[in-house]
């Protein structure tokens, strides 16, 4: 068996499984200090029961186990927590969770917890191991062989009849999150999200574009199915994910062969039924400000389209983006740009034309007098000194 301990201290982590593994030395424990880690390691191996603290940075021990259970229907899970609130267990039961158990946990009292789970997961796995299996194989190759079809790839000898027979209407949903880092735990949040509300609203299946892009292909049940589905798929991220995301629904579709160009356009923000663009506000404000600049410095961008993403009044961002980092907006942008710019000056023979439009400058002669004014040299100039110096760096290291 299986067993994964998530708890913010330390302390309690290790005393959980220095426990198991003296009474079960055949089980396997993996630790996770937070939501995050934890979401890393259901999705990579096969867990059979979870205990996890309830308040954790992030996210609380009883959201994890409400969006993991579509994903990992088997999984059993046992709340522990330093608070005996009865709003709190009983949430726990409704949720399904085996146990609800109070800290400090006595070594007798989490052993026999355990024999108990460790009896049920054997039970369960041999009723349940080869349809399991099955279904886990069949769900890998349908989202596989989908993800390779929406991204235009060759899918071999693979037959997409069966795809095409049980959804001959449909919609698409595309979640894009936006962030310089990793992003394992709202990744993890959208897929079992959206793969929940798939099956609440009809029939269909999540697929993984890339660590940051899901696409959701639904039959809705009703009319209005997939508006409904997406309006709480809104309603659900913004509460969870802490990253800016975007949200595209298609028109609905009968056509499996135009999926492929379907994506392209959602992936140029057109083509949508929906799109909708979301970012936490409050005290992150600023740096969500900073990372989707940093993302569309190459584009129109403005201060008041950056504050109506993140719900603040231009003039107040205005103020706030300096006091944060140090540079007004209009010059932070210059700032990217320009070192944008540099880059592709050093490292490239793009022409200047080029160049101008990869930042986000339609006018060369303005994009040189903007490159003068802050480099001191022009752009032809900044490409030959940097050329000469390169030269020099290979002769005289």
């Amino acid at each position: 068996m299986n067993i994964l301990v998530v708890d913010d201290e330390s302390v309690i982590r290790e005393g959980i499984k220095r426990t198991i593994r003296r009474a079960f030395p055949e089980h396997g424990v993996q630790l996770a200090e937070g939501p995050d880690e934890a979401a890393r390691i259901l999705r990579g191996g096969q867990i059979d029961v979870v205990l996890t603290d309830i308040l954790m940075p992030g996210m609380t021990g009883l959201e994890l186990m409400q969006l993991s259970r579509s994903s990992y229907p088997h999984v059993k899970w046992v709340i522990i927590s330093a608070y005996s609130e009865f709003a709190y267990a009983k949430e726990a039961v409704r949720l399904g969770a085996k146990d609800y158990m109070l800290k400090p946990i006595g070594k007798d009292t989490l052993i026999s917890m355990i024999a108990q789970l460790g009896e049920e997961v054997e039970r369960d796995a041999e009723q349940e191991q080869e349809a399991k299996m099955l279904h886990s194989s069949l769900k890998f190759l349908r989202e596989a062989v989908f993800q390779r079809w929406a991204a235009g790839l060759d899918i071999g000898n693979m037959d997409i009849a069966p795809f095409v027979e049980r959804h001959s209407r449909f919609h698409l949903v595309l979640v894009k999150m936006e962030s310089d880092e990793a992003v394992h735990l709202e990744h993890f949040i959208v897929e079992n999200v959206m793969t929940e509300l798939i099956e609440r609203y009809g029939e269909g299946f999540v697929a993984s574009l890339d660590g940051k892009s899901l696409l959701g292909l639904v039959t809705a049940e009703s009319q209005d199915g997939a508006k409904r589905l997406n309006d709480e798929l809104r309603q659900h991220l913004k509460k969870y994910v802490k990253v800016p995301f975007q949200i595209q629904l298609s028109e609905e579709m009968n056509d499996f062969n135009g999926i492929p160009a379907m994506i392209r356009r959602m992936g140029r923000n057109s083509g949508a039924l929906e799109f909708e663009y979301y970012a936490p506000g409050g005290n992150r404000a600023v740096e969500v400000a900073v990372q989707y600049i940093r993302a569309h410095y190459n584009t129109d961008v403005t201060l008041e389209k950056v504050a109506s993403i993140v719900f603040l009044n231009p003039a107040y961002l205005s103020q706030v983006f300096k006091q944060k980092t140090g540079s007004g907006f209009k010059e932070y942008v210059t700032a990217l740009r320009m070192e944008k710019a540099a880059e592709l000056l050093a490292h490239t023979q793009l022409k200047l034309a080029d160049i101008a439009e990869k930042i986000g400058y339609q006018d060369v002669k303005h994009f040189t007098q903007v490159f003068r004014k802050r480099m001191n040299m022009t752009p032809t100039e900044y490409r030959q000194q940097f050329g000469r110096e390169a030269g020099l760096n290979r002769i005289c290291p």
